[in-house]
């Protein structure tokens, strides 16, 4: 069984500093590319609840990801994590986990985490095991490069898990740039493994992001782990989700992010209007009204019913369209759709014109 050394909190040789919307101890940003948001697990047990949870499944077929075109299989590390993004809906569809009531957490709240600190050992006993392989995403739920994994060295221990049986090829998705510290050692596998950071908005509106994604790594660290993962000859993709209104989803900034995913040479370019299930843009909205971010709050606040939400994704189609058809290539568009939320009306507006759509 896995057990980690203690370290001491992460300093980058740099004083402690006050985020200036959370309230919280974080590493001084002024050399971001540096530090990368490579908490401690010291550090981090001072920002939320760390759990440990032992899990069952290690490596799972799944068809929701292979209709989206993004997997075959999919493999978590816990039940929750710890990079606190208020939209997030998997503890929402999780929420009957036993994770939840075993560790005391309700899944509708946030500041705690749930990991499973041997997730590489079920891995690795299911890369051995199953015959019929494929394209496995690393997380689909969860983040192997969250803080509370990082602890772990979760991310790295599942990569040589997976990469080290033939056969297997690997989509990273994180929102941490702590990735980077892998990158040299998927050097050696470059052609099984695809590189994406979850980029959601672009870097002029990091103070905005930040309070809906507490503990993510700022978007120029993400930006800057795309660059470098192109920069070293790996396969790059891009996603993009959710972008939300008032934030990250006017035609300025969707036309900066698909030339910034076209400088990163991606092969593919998923984009994904926000989950409206659970509470999460309501959780997004009072937090951007206690930050006095009133406008951004409205728009959130606003798609929280159908027919606005319905016109959000109509308008973020023909942006995203609109700006693939000016820099890239339509063929790499993934534009994730689920259909039932949508009015009529707006539905016959996308059907009329789907390229780059994915139905779902």
């Amino acid at each position: 069984m896995y057990s980690p050394k203690r370290k001491k909190p992460f300093r980058n040789n740099e004083p402690d500093t006050i985020c200036p919307r959370t309230q919280d101890w974080a590493p001084s940003t002024e050399n971001a590319y540096n530090n990368n948001h490579l908490y401690s697990y010291d550090s981090i047990e001072r920002l939320i609840r760390v759990h440990q949870y032992p899990l069952k499944t290690g490596i799972q077929r799944s068809t929701t990801f292979e209709e989206k075109g993004l997997a075959t299989h999919a493999v978590n590390c816990g039940v929750a994590c710890g990079h606190a993004c208020l939209y997030c809906s998997s503890k929402s569809m999780n929420r009957m986990h036993k994770a939840f009531k075993a560790c005391g957490e309700n899944p509708f709240e946030f500041g705690y985490a749930i990991v499973d600190a041997n997730t590489p050992e079920r891995i690795a006993r299911d890369a051995k095991q199953i015959r019929t392989r494929g394209l496995i995403q690393l997380c689909t739920a969860t983040d192997a490069w969250a803080p509370e994994a990082q602890e772990h060295q979760i991310g790295r221990r599942c990569l040589d898990a997976i990469l080290t049986e033939p056969g297997w090829t690997v989509r990273i998705l994180t929102k941490n740039a702590s990735v980077m510290n892998d990158f040299e050692y998927l050097q050696q596998y470059r052609e099984r493994v695809l590189v994406g950071l979850s980029i959601t908005g672009t870097p002029d509106r990091n103070d905005t992001i930040r309070i809906v994604e507490k503990h993510a790594s700022e978007i120029q660290e993400r930006m800057f782990a795309m660059r470098t993962a192109a920069g070293m000859g790996l396969r790059t993709y891009a996603m993009f989700c959710p972008l939300l209104p008032g934030i990250a989803n006017s035609p300025g900034q969707i036309d900066r992010l698909i030339r910034f995913a076209v400088e990163c040479c991606v092969e593919e370019i998923f984009v994904e209007p926000v989950n409206a299930r659970g509470p999460g843009l309501r959780l997004c909205q009072e937090a951007l009204e206690l930050w006095g971010y009133e406008d951004e709050a409205l728009a959130v606040s606003q798609i929280r019913k159908r027919p606005s939400w319905s016109r959000y994704v109509v308008e973020l189609l023909q942006n995203t369209q609109r700006a693939f058809r000016k820099y890239s290539d339509m063929a790499r568009l993934r534009f994730l759709l689920y259909p039932k939320r949508l009015l009529d009306e707006d539905r016959a507006k996308i059907a009329a014109d789907d390229q780059g759509v994915v139905w779902l």
